[in-house]
């Protein structure tokens, strides 16, 4: 038996016996990918991207004669039922074998941000949602249950979690991210990594790094920030993820930093990635940004060079398909690229399929679990906690919620069409537009049929009133007849997601300003009109701007594009069968304009009189979220007043249901600096936990602040923690924080070495 075969031998030894065996070409091999797409995509129709007919390489022979790095989404390229995909799979496996000198199988990877994205596979809520749970644990179970279907069919990687923090709410992708905070953002995506690799699928961090915050909110747009927006908002999430989850795998962006493609960043994906933060795994890019070097970026001449260029960035694995990774023999003899590189990202790729077994004696394509059920009633529990857990009330004020009334008007475009609950990338909306002649695969209740479910014994009109994008205002005249004889207006509106303009949310669907998609709007105002009781539900990818209703409307309730259970996620917690438990992972803006604005700002990031006549305060602010029963956080007790710049500080309050039903609130604790050598945010999240409480019921939480939680990227550009006075503040939103207590850091100036503390420390005591 070879060396590499040995299952009892470390893994470094067989890659390394394998490695001194391999020709250029067998290592260049692995390195690449084939996509079997179908016939129609290969003829340039019904493309997932765009240039995708003009980026793809040849036919599968060519690409596999020399062994296959990876297999590029079998499952996930055209609706084919389970049994179908892993005869796919393992008939494309067997000929990777055939042809590899030393027998060695692909990777076979897949989407999976909403679920594995395959023709009827339970489709979870988007990743905007999960951010509005505040609760990595469930999280972590969600991504469980997604590896474990992932792992039965014969998949290896997943192409998730995108760990991008918002920038700008105007952006497509902001149904993909977690949200705007880089602790929530990376907590959650460590929990996502550690769930779907324990179910022994590898993760894939996504998209390193930048992408979010391109210029107005455009697709693939240049990026043009600082060194300590990158260092200190968009690094921390892939760094948790990295540190704390332990990822096997990460995905360049698409943009350009200061003139630089990340695909082409030695910077980001060597030293930042590998030397800094001592990731071991493999660096596999977006699809075809390494062919972008040349036909976008203009970085180099030829797909050689732009081959070359990316390998010795720090790029292992070309995807979706080889094209200038086909040329690195090439780039060996032109000299643009050693032997010694190509060897190291090699060895790299071959590790990895060490660790998955693919170099054991004993691997069989045929083993995969054809009977796997890909929306088992399990899944279709956990997608339905996670969409109940995510609703965020937004507004109560007539405590018109919970609803009672006979007479209800159901209307909005969302009403009658559950395909507004799912994100672009979804299997639904990212490939059933092109077969519409087929069933989605997936059962799902819309929201009407929902709403009469749930309220059996009401009267519910439905009338769609408008259109999601298209300014058809025909509609509204039924819209608002029916609300003015109902007792109760619902009035849903909000996105459907879909890919390169295809939609109102998802890459490539990017918007200039935040007003409610096509003629919404007019029809939100028509039936507030009517003055009757209406409850505003909006259903969106992204945060739109409110403020034009939010005094008129009776409650106002934020689902972020829940999934294939959100239906009657959304009618429990209009009924009052659910108790609204999110809080929100980005604010809501007052007006359309102004944007983009966080809530990490600068003094003059935030409103300040007389500065500019446009306040940048949103409506409903980040961590914001009620609920139908009251809570109180009391008791702020600071461990010091004074701590030393390796320290650390402990932060104790309670939490109290004081309400008359159980439910469950996020306790937040946030920091501000309150002078700095460097211009510092106004307050950031640094700890934050969500505490289930019965009627009457009170917990003790405490956080330990390390101090590494207060370092900033300073004047010289490196990371420090300063001595000064600082603040803490306790509560249930970014600007609702009624505990508040101050403390001094003291001693010198501190250069935070690499392996900091990331994340704090949380217990809670006893219930009473």
């Amino acid at each position: 038996m070879n060396l590499w075969e040995q299952t009892d031998r470390p893994f470094d030894e067989r890659v390394e016996a394998l490695l001194d065996e391999m020709t250029t070409a067998e290592m260049a091999g692995q390195l690449g990918a084939f996509w079997p797409r179908p016939k129609e995509r290969k003829e340039g129709g019904g493309e997932v991207a765009p240039m995708e007919s003009v980026m793809s390489s040849g036919e599968f022979e060519e690409v596999s004669r020399d062994g296959l790095g990876h297999l590029t989404r079998v499952f996930g390229s055209a609706p084919v039922a389970v049994e179908e995909g892993v005869a796919n799979l393992a008939r494309f496996q067997a000929q990777v074998v055939e042809r590899s000198r030393f027998g060695i199988p692909a990777i076979a990877h897949e989407e999976c941000l909403t679920g594995l994205t395959a023709w009827g596979a339970t489709v979870y809520p988007a990743a905007i949602a999960w951010g509005a749970t505040f609760d990595p644990d469930l999280i972590e179970e969600m991504a469980a249950a997604i590896g474990q279907d992932m792992a039965a069919l014969g998949v290896h990687q997943g192409l998730s979690p995108l760990l991008d923090v918002v920038r700008d709410y105007r952006w497509g992708r902001v149904e993909e991210t977690i949200g705007e905070d880089p602790l929530l953002v990376g907590s959650l995506g460590a929990a996502y990594v550690r769930g779907l690799q324990g179910a022994g699928v590898d993760a894939t961090l996504k998209h390193f790094v930048g992408y979010s915050a391109s210029r107005a909110g455009r697709n693939h747009a240049p990026v043009s920030i600082g060194t300590r927006e990158l260092e200190d908002i968009l690094l921390p999430p892939f760094e948790m993820a990295v540190r704390e989850g332990g990822v096997a795998s990460v995905m360049n962006s698409y943009s350009d930093l200061d003139g630089v493609p990340a695909a082409a960043s030695r910077h980001l994906l060597t030293h930042v990635l590998r030397e800094r933060w001592g990731f071991t795994g493999t660096v596999v890019s977006d699809y075809w940004s390494v062919s972008f070097l040349q036909g976008m970026h203009r970085v180099v001449d030829d797909l050689t060079e732009a081959g070359a260029l990316s390998l010795r960035a720090g790029m292992d694995v070309e995807l979706p398909e080889t094209g200038a990774f086909g040329h690195l023999a090439e780039a060996i003899d032109r000299g643009l690229l050693s032997e010694a590189e190509l060897r190291e990202a090699t060895r790299r790729v071959l590790l990895q399929k060490a660790k998955l077994g693919l170099l054991d004696p004993d691997w069989d394509p045929q083993t995969a679990g054809a009977a796997t059920d890909l929306d088992s009633p399990r899944n279709r529990d956990i997608a339905r906690r996670v969409a109940e857990e995510s609703i965020v009330l937004l507004a109560n004020e007539q405590e018109l919620l919970p609803l009672r009334a006979e007479k209800i008007a159901l209307v909005g475009p969302i009403a009658s069409d559950a395909l507004t609950f799912l994100g672009c990338y979804s299997f639904p909306n990212h490939v059933m537009q092109r077969h519409p002649d087929m069933s989605t695969g997936l059962d799902m209740v819309t929201l009407a049929d929902a709403v009469r479910a749930e309220f059996a014994d009401a009267e519910v009109a439905v009338e769609a009133g408008v259109p999601i994008l298209d300014p058809d205002t025909s509609g509204i005249a039924a819209a608002v007849e029916a609300a003015k004889a109902a007792e109760v207006a619902i009035v849903a509106v909000g996105d459907k997601a879909g890919m390169f303009g295809h939609g109102t949310s998802g890459e490539g669907c990017d918007v200039v300003d935040l007003r409610l998609p096509g003629a919404q709007a007019a029809l939100v105002e028509a039936v507030l009109d009517t003055g009757t009781p209406t409850v505003l539900l909006v259903v969106s990818g992204r945060p739109y701007s409110l403020g034009a209703f939010a005094d008129r409307a009776a409650a106002i309730v934020q689902a972020f594009m829940p999934g294939a259970e959100g239906g009657m996620a959304m009618a429990g917690v209009l009924s009052g069968r659910v108790n609204p438990v999110g809080k929100l992972p980005v604010g809501i803006p007052d007006h359309p304009g102004g944007q983009p604005g966080t809530y990490i700002a600068p003094p003059l990031g935030w409103f300040s009189d007389g500065v500019s006549n446009l306040d940048p305060r949103p409506l409903f602010p980040f961590g914001h979220g009620r609920s139908y029963t009251t809570y109180e956080v009391s008791g702020l007790e600071l461990s010091a007043d004074e701590v030393t710049t390796d320290g650390e500080l402990t932060v104790t309050a309670t939490v109290t249901n004081t309400g008359d039903r159980a439910g469950a609130e996020v306790v937040q604790v946030y920091l501000s600096d309150l002078t700095g050598q460097v211009v510092r945010p106004l307050k950031q999240l640094v700890a934050y936990v969500k505490v289930p409480l019965e009627a009457g019921e009170s917990r003790t939480v405490t956080f330990g602040l390390h101090t590494d939680l207060m370092s900033f990227t300073g004047l010289d550009k490196t990371r420090i923690v300063e001595p000064g006075a600082m603040e803490v503040k306790v509560g249930s939103s970014s600007e609702d924080l009624p505990l508040a207590g101050g403390f001094t850091l003291t001693g010198d100036v501190r250069e935070v070495a690499e392996g900091r503390v990331l994340l704090p420390t949380i217990s809670l005591g006893s219930l009473g």
